[in-house]
């Protein structure tokens, strides 16, 4: 495995691992990790030669980045580390609601809260956590732009947002030589394609690089469940409560096909599925740097592992085509057989 293999996030100067640490299992002993295998992890992800640190300000409220800067602050590592956190979601007493959001007024408490935690006076990468539907975006381009300038940010992305939220911003950071976004932290997996719609597309117009969370589905694509006839069986983060229930659920016909077809794959390489689920998100274009989740030190080894993996093209494509997308309205029509037909028979390549 080569952590060292860095590359830039996006059109910036921001060079970053080819796999981010994710920490939302810090402080989250419930379906995370205990705190002194979290450190086990921290540190085991650095000393691999990763740099890419990435949390949020409502991780274990708090405690996620109350741990990262002790971590930090005990080897010295602030200069050494790209360190990336969040904000958007409540923080505040419930009933005020400049206390989340994307405003002004909430992006600055969140942010004085998450340097205080973080034990830094500055964050490399401070990530728009959701859209919140009411914020303009000339007003959150604005807000971001002023902490780059007063120097408490170094750049900013966007996660979870609308790809036509996304060009606007870019494309007004354009227009009025302000900073821009860098890149999208979105869900992106073998079972979850659906950025290929508009997000990757927007990210690779406007120069932005992908960040994808739950590469692997929340641990379905470890293979970690079982099918049965009511819905599954197994533990881990898919287990009772956690965000992938209701409409969002993994335990579906379709992710059960696409996850024997990973069984398939994976035996053909003689690698764990979860390694071969990560080899194939790391071989898209337009992927910067897939964010990796562990509550256990050897699942962190298996998942960087994933680094020595080569698919061939042919795995590839069988992987494509097992979870591809539906044909929904208008993108059944982008396709090569409708490029034929819109140049007289033949097919016409475009520059990129």
């Amino acid at each position: 495995m080569n952590l060292t293999a860095f590359r830039t996030l996006g059109r910036s100067g921001l060079i970053i691992s080819p796999l981010a640490l994710g920490t939302m299992t810090f402080g989250t002993p419930q379906w995370g990790a205990p705190d002194e295998v979290s450190e086990s992890i921290f540190h085991t992800y650095v000393d691999a030669g990763g740099n890419f640190i990435d949390t949020a300000d409502v991780y274990a409220k708090g405690r996620s980045e109350e741990l990262i800067g002790g971590y930090i602050a005990d080897r010295s590592l602030r200069d050494q580390l790209v360190l990336a956190t969040k904000f958007s979601f409540h923080g505040g007493e419930p009933g005020n609601p400049n206390a989340g959001g994307n405003g002004r007024k909430n992006m600055h408490r969140a942010l004085e809260g998450s340097l205080r935690r973080l034990r830094t006076d500055y964050v490399d990468l401070y990530w728009l956590h959701v859209w919140d539907i009411v914020t303009p975006v000339e007003e959150v381009l604005q807000s971001l732009g002023d902490l780059v300038r007063a120097g408490k940010i170094r750049y900013f992305g966007f996660s979870d947002v609308p790809a036509w939220y996304t060009v606007k911003a870019a494309t007004l950071a354009t227009a009025h030589s302000i900073p821009a976004p860098i890149a999208l932290q979105v869900e992106y997996s073998l079972v979850e394609r659906s950025i290929e719609r508009e997000h990757l597309p927007a990210a690779r117009e406007c120069g932005l690089g992908i960040c994808p969370w739950s590469p692997l589905a929340g641990g379905f694509l470890a293979g970690k469940y079982d099918r049965t006839d009511a819905d599954a069986t197994g533990q881990g983060r898919l287990s009772g409560s956690n965000p992938f229930q209701g409409k969002f659920t993994k335990f579906t016909d379709r992710n059960w096909r696409v996850l024997d077809t990973l069984r398939t794959v994976a035996t053909q390489v003689d690698r764990p599925l979860a390694q071969v689920a990560l080899a194939w998100v790391l071989a898209q274009s337009g992927i910067s740097s897939p964010i990796l989740g562990a509550s256990k030190l050897e699942q962190l080894h298996d998942n960087l592992s994933s680094l020595d993996i080569c698919l061939t093209s042919e795995q590839i494509r069988t992987l494509n085509e097992s979870s591809a997308l539906d044909f929904a309205f208008p993108y059944g029509m982008f396709t090569s057989e409708a490029n034929r037909g819109i140049f007289g028979g033949t097919t016409v390549q475009g520059w990129w």
